[in-house]
């Protein structure tokens, strides 16, 4: 009977080490139609399980069916309530369950789920936990389904963006890769249940920062999108969210002047929905009530505010749909103007209390209804806005959210992919432009995650501060483990062993010696020391493989919370660990080396720059440069592999190929031209 277990890990460790191996395109090829698979699935899941809570609870219960827009049937949905009484029980009925679900089994489930994910990227991206997936899958469908206001695509973002990190773990991927496969499946996930796939993948780069975009997700993301796209759709539809929008054509300038005016209305809306949002949550966090009663609380609130206004029900998508067309003008005024003011609240309460959904659906509803608010009232009076409220509605969408995202262009192509609508990008630009600027003025987001730049983020300040990490192998600065548990041990020899080796924390290995997950001095103290420490391994925990650089290994490092990282080799067995001094100790033997050879380059005649490529057989070939492979008083600047460049270090073996750049003095590389023959 063979150990399905034990050729499991085998096949990971063989497909990590082909992955490892393989050309940039290849791998991602590879990884992001695994994400996007996975995208599509689980969007297909999420949407199903959020029609059936729809139909159970705000529907049957409830006794309101709410409308749906074009893309999902275009079902007008019921014009007034059979049970009054029953709207608000059924809300806060299901914000509850959904209170006790995330707070009993993860509260990382908690509140929206695009800001978690992009935290999870910047933090620890493959620190994810399958059981948050699930959870936010259960809850959010609950939350929304009850007639909570939230977005469907927190869940399945966090789903794809779950599957990433658990990639990552499985695959051992590198600190850079792990960042891009959990980015990749946050917009592979919202392009999928939003049916654009294009908007999903830029979506993806840039809403990782309030002021930059992080071109190495885009074409993982795009793999992923395309992907999840074609899933979903195979299964529910390819027609967009709203229907085909059409009809609308750009013909006179006099409307970029309106234009211009929304985008100014949307960028202030947008700040009042992330300040009434953030606002809301505060007052929550400060209620002294159990954590299981708060969404219960703002789902009863949400449920009162639902008989006067139900539009704040659900997602509020089928209302969207209704400002598109002309029955915008059967909805009384004060309704079209309350209403975005009203859904931030709804929003706040719902999700700010703790509820379990997304905040990007209903931004789309807020900014929908501020376009149409501006189109009722600039109709009557104002030259060349014509009688048709479509250009506003969408462009409202676009510039009022995607300016507090902080993703204007991803968002811009999204609302037009899920309209059905290209032709009226180019005039929105000016809208969604100027919303951005007030919103950019104001440093505000709407997810409190993203860092201002690429710069901003802790592994990428201490890299800019120590430029020669990346000429560093890990092997040259990682020391042997002091100590290595096997997770069978029980707890309390665990807790003795680390004592007596001075350490709070060591690496753990399975019954065949490969990684499981770290454990800590900490942990173990919470459990019962008969138990196994298999009850409390962190197998999240990053590791660095031997063969990286030690910019790698600092990525690493900052997302690890035990503020060291486990090193293993190719299949996955613990040959060091390495902290913060080691690092610095080997970055400051680094340094020194490289004063040195740079002041013996001083002493004499320094000629070069020479490129010179190393021939087959050569003295060069095979040898490292550590070793002797280069004469005494060179200084390679640049080494070109297969077309890319490769940071060189002492433990850098030439191949034949190789194309260096070095500069020395005459005698070196009169001795240098012998070599390379």
């Amino acid at each position: 009977m063979p150990n399905w277990r034990s050729v499991g890990r085998r096949v990971l460790a063989w497909a990590s080490r082909r992955l490892a191996a393989a050309s940039y395109l290849r791998r991602w090829l590879v990884l992001g139609a695994a994400i996007g698979a996975i995208a599509g699935c689980g969007a297909v899941l999420f949407y199903e399980a959020l029609h059936l809570a729809t139909h159970l609870l705000l529907a049957s219960l409830g006794g309101f069916t709410p409308s749906t827009p074009a893309g999902e049937g275009g079902v007008a949905g019921s014009t007034g309530f059979v049970r009054p009484w029953a709207v608000p029980l059924v809300v806060g009925g299901g914000a509850l369950l959904s209170g006790i679900l995330v707070f009993r089994f993860a509260p990382e489930a908690e509140g929206h789920g695009t800001d978690a994910a992009i935290a999870a990227v910047h933090q620890n991206p493959r620190g994810i936990r399958f059981r948050a997936v699930v959870v936010k899958i259960v809850a959010s469908a609950i939350t929304i389904g009850s007639g909570g206001s939230g977005g469907r695509e927190g869940p399945t973002g966090q789903i794809s963006a779950g599957f990433g990190s658990l990639l990552a773990r499985a695959l051992d991927l590198g600190p850079a890769d792990s960042r891009v496969a959990v980015a990749s499946g946050i917009g592979a996930g919202i392009g999928s249940i939003f049916s654009a796939p294009l908007g999903g993948a830029v979506l993806a780069a840039e809403i990782l920062y309030r002021e930059d975009f992080d071109p190495t997700v885009l074409v993982p993301s795009l793999i992923s999108s395309i992907v999840g796209f074609s899933i979903f759709g195979a299964v529910e539809g390819y027609t967009p969210v709203f229907g085909f929008v059409s009809g609308y054509r750009f013909v006179h300038p006099l409307q970029l002047v309106w234009f211009a005016l929304l985008g100014i209305v949307g960028g202030l809306v947008g700040l009042a929905y992330a300040k009434g949002f953030y606002g809301i949550s505060s007052l929550f966090a400060r209620m002294n009530v159990p954590l299981i009663v708060k969404p219960a609380i703002g789902g009863l609130l949400v449920g009162l505010m639902g008989l006067e206004l139900p539009g704040v029900l659900g997602t509020g998508y089928g209302w969207v749909q209704h400002a598109l067309g002309r029955q915008l003008l059967d909805l009384p005024l004060w309704v079209v103007l309350v209403l975005p003011i009203a859904r931030i609240v709804a929003t706040g309460l719902s999700i700010g209390s703790g509820g379990s959904g997304g905040i990007f659906g209903p931004g789309m509803v807020i900014g929908a209804f501020v376009g149409a608010s501006v189109w009722r009232l600039l109709e009557p009076i104002a030259p060349g806005v014509g009688n048709d409220p479509v250009p506003f509605v969408v462009i409202g969408m676009m510039c009022c959210f995607g300016a507090i995202a902080r993703a204007p262009l991803a968002v811009l192509l999204m609302v037009a992919e899920m309209t059905g609508n290209l032709v009226i990008v180019a005039p929105a630009m000016v809208a969604v432009g100027i919303a951005t600027l007030i919103v950019s003025r104001n440093d505000d987001t709407i997810y409190r995650s993203q860092p201002k730049s690429r710069a901003d983020t802790a592994a990428s300040r201490l890299a800019v501060g120590l430029p020669l990490l990346a000429s560093v192998v890990v092997a040259d600065a990682a020391p042997r483990p002091r100590l290595v548990l096997d997770r069978s041990e029980p707890v309390g020899d665990a807790a003795q062993a680390m004592s007596h080796a001075g350490v709070e924390g060591a690496p753990v290995v399975d019954e065949e010696g490969r990684f499981a997950g770290t454990v800590s001095v900490t942990r173990c103290a919470e459990l019962d020391p008969s138990l196994p420490i298999a009850r409390c391994i962190d197998s999240t925990a990053p590791t660095v493989h031997v063969t990286e650089r030690l910019d790698a290994a600092l990525e690493a490092l900052a997302s690890s919370g035990d503020h060291w990282v486990s090193v293993v080799d190719a299949e996955r067995r613990v040959v060091g660990t390495l902290a913060v001094p080691d690092l610095v100790t080997a970055y400051r033997r680094a340094l020194t080396t490289g004063l040195r050879r740079i002041g013996e380059l001083g002493r004499s005649e320094t000629r070069g720059p020479f490129e010179i490529v190393v021939a087959p057989g050569s003295r060069l070939d095979g040898v490292a440069l550590r070793d002797g492979a280069l004469p005494r008083g060179l200084v390679v600047t640049t080494l070109e592999r297969d077309g890319e460049a490769v940071a060189p270090g002492g433990s850098t073996v030439l191949v034949a190929g190789d194309r260096l750049t070095v500069i020395g003095s005459a005698t070196a590389l009169g001795a240098l031209e012998d070599a390379v023959a």
